[in-house]
């Protein structure tokens, strides 16, 4: 499981951009989006690297 904090995402809107970034790099991968908690937690194979540009690339890069 991955685990982000998303800073950024504040929104449904956020978060609909940050899930179809996810889907974007694994369309099979499980995410959960917490706006609240501005966390972002995924089920998948492909590298975290992977999700933190594609993140970054949609507007939403994980904090450090």
């Amino acid at each position: 499981m991955l685990e982000f904090t998303l800073p950024d995402m504040s929104c449904g809107h956020c978060a609909s951009k940050v899930a179809m970034a996810c889907r974007q790099v694994d369309p099979c991968s499980q995410v959960d989006i917490d706006v609240g908690a501005r966390t972002l937690k995924i089920a998948s194979l492909e590298s975290r690297q992977d999700f933190v540009d594609a993140l970054a690339e949609a507007g939403y890069p994980p904090s450090a």
